[in-house]
């Protein structure tokens, strides 16, 4: 008999395993492996940040448990953010909850709203919590496949009627994990326009929006009149400030979802140590220029793997935003095949794109989390790749 309930022996084996014990088995020859497969920043969390947490974690105050849904300083901060940055106006007691990272409340939201038989839309390729967090609260999804001809943004009409009266809940992510897509303001207004005909609720997961290159800023989808009687938006620290050990975010917008994930959290959970609540408060009340010192070295990566991705004969656009790189294989290859190709070769860690949903397939997403002098080894090493001897 198994120990593991049926829900958790029914998970899929975690996405980058395999690829670890590759890794491992490569390493143990002395192959220099360069792993752009997870997605962690490899940039210090900004100094200012962590002399707060340290004067936060010496007062004896801070060491007791916060109130469940945030202590007021950080939730005050989160809409004083949003007023600043977005131009949005948020009540901290009712519109801001917070999480112990967004990754957690997204998972907690599924589980919050859905009954078994509700139907929830979901990005393909996407963050594959998505699926398993529906999964876990016994619900259904139905991808809302993604593609580069329609500009990653999805296309409703292609959605059947009989899962539209099924479905509760849609989910939106932008700047995009994995393809890197970002958008403007006109995709969550027919975003909306689609949910409020079919009264269905929408989670807009926007870990990424501080990430950004070229003067591109990514908006907000409670920008748009009258989002906030269908949405919510999910928000981290973890990419912005490199703060993703700390973990700690936010959910904002519509109160019923707020006040029905807030309940769903008070029973499982004590919100997040007071002392990194109340740094966080900082980071996110500042001027935001070490967003800004990070993401001018996020640019130089980028630029860097684009170019020599694209010298091999990659397809692969500019991101403008996000640490990743969304990379066409040549049609040769699956997605996985190349990027087994690629470590074994090159000693070069990718993830496949159809780990990411079917969507995903024929594409490799490679993560901006190490050196620009390992990016430099990675252009290198993929110069030296012999890519019309590989191809036939």
């Amino acid at each position: 008999m198994s120990i593991a309930s049926k829900k958790v022996g029914s998970l899929p084996p975690y996405l980058f395993s395999e690829f670890q014990r590759k890794k491992e088995e490569l390493q143990a020859k002395g192959v220099d492996v360069i792993d752009l497969g997870i997605g962690a920043p490899d940039l210090p969390t900004p100094d200012f940040i962590i002399e707060s947490l340290i004067k936060e974690a010496k007062k004896p105050e801070n060491h007791r448990y916060s109130p469940y849904g945030g202590c007021r300083e950080f939730k005050e901060a989160v809409a004083t953010f949003y007023k600043n940055y977005f131009d949005v106006t948020l009540d901290p007691e009712t519109e801001v909850l917070t999480l112990i990272g967004s990754k957690e409340g997204l998972a907690h939201l599924m589980q919050a709203l859905l009954d078994p038989g509700d139907h929830v839309l979901l990005p393909d390729p996407g963050y594959p919590v998505y699926s398993t967090a529906v999964h876990l609260a016994e619900a259904s999804y139905f991808p809302l496949p993604l593609e580069a001809a329609n500009g990653y943004i999805p296309r409703y009409e292609d959605v059947p009627d009989e899962i539209i009266k099924q479905t509760k809940l849609m989910l939106l992510n932008y700047p995009s994990n994995p393809t890197a897509a970002t958008v403007n303001i006109d995709v969550f207004e027919q975003a909306l326009a689609f949910a409020r005909k079919n009264n269905i609720m929408i989670a807009h997961d926007s870990a990424y929006n501080l990430v950004t290159f070229d003067d591109y800023k990514a908006p907000s989808i409670l920008q748009v009149p009258g989002a906030k009687n269908n949405a919510v938006e999910f928000g981290s620290l973890s990419k912005s400030f490199n703060m993703t050990g700390w973990r700690i975010g936010y959910v904002i917008g519509n109160k019923d979802i707020i006040k029905a994930l807030s309940v769903l959290k008070s029973n499982l959970d004590s919100s997040q140590f007071l002392a990194i609540q109340k740094a966080a408060a900082m980071a996110l009340t500042s001027d935001l220029s070490t967003v800004a010192e990070h993401n001018k070295i996020f640019t130089e990566r980028r630029n860097v793997l684009v170019k020599a991705l694209q010298n091999i004969g990659l397809e692969v656009d500019l991101p403008k935003g996000t640490i990743f790189v969304w990379a066409k294989v040549p049609e040769q290859f699956t997605s996985l095949t190349f990027a087994n190709l690629l470590l074994e070769k090159s000693g070069i860690i990718v993830t496949p794109g159809s780990a990411f949903g079917p969507t995903g397939e024929g594409y490799i997403r490679i993560a901006l989390s190490v050196s620009i002098e390992r990016i430099d080894e990675v252009a290198r090493r993929l110069s030296e790749l012999n890519m019309g001897e590989v191809i036939h």
